[in-house]
């Protein structure tokens, strides 16, 4: 399974510019991930540092990231996707501030953030993330992917095969969500 994991991320690569890469993120890229998630949402819909610290701490193979290798030889985030295991078919407002919700074996993957910075949208990373998340969640034998949105973003998330569900039961940051899933 490892070796098919490698061949698909390898491929993933390949479909990125030479000076990007996809890789998981970790406690190192706290803080630019805290950086672009309060430049994408709203403070009321907002991760805290706080609980991306718990969930960089406990889940951090759930952070799929796109890095950039810059000229002056530095990194940056692109953007990222975040996620938790679960057994439960839609995500609950509890998932995004508690980790102990994360079951590494569940069988569904619950996606709590795709983010990407505002210079680099338009131009494929968010589906590139989306496409990835997907793909692992196959290999690894989840039953499927799930997600909210915002009524708006619903025939964005259907390209990639996501239902729409109907209005959610979370209600996360006073906004109304749509669940959307994908099952395998």
């Amino acid at each position: 399974m490892e070796d098919r994991k490698e061949a698909i991320r390898k491929e993933a690569d390949r479909l990125l510019p030479e000076q990007m890469y996809f890789c998981r993120g970790s406690l190192e890229d706290l803080e630019e991930i805290n950086e672009i998630e309060h430049i994408c949402f709203p403070e009321n819909e907002a991760c805290s540092r706080e609980h991306f610290v718990k969930r960089l701490t406990v889940a951090p193979e759930h952070f799929l990231l796109i890095k950039e290798r810059t000229a002056a030889g530095q990194e940056r985030i692109v953007g990222f996707v975040n996620d938790i295991a679960t057994d439960q078919k839609t995500i609950s407002d509890e998932m995004f501030t508690n980790i102990v919700e994360h079951r590494p074996e569940g069988a569904y993957l619950m996606i709590l953030g795709l983010d990407v910075r505002p210079e680099y949208r338009h131009r494929g990373y968010a589906g590139m993330l989306l496409r990835q998340l997907i793909e692992n969640a196959r290999q690894e034998g989840r039953r499927g992917v799930g997600l909210t949105c915002h009524d708006f973003l619903i025939p964005y998330y259907s390209r990639f095969g996501f239902r729409d569900l109907g209005v959610s039961a979370s209600v996360w940051g006073g906004e109304t969500w749509y669940d959307m899933r994908i099952d395998f």
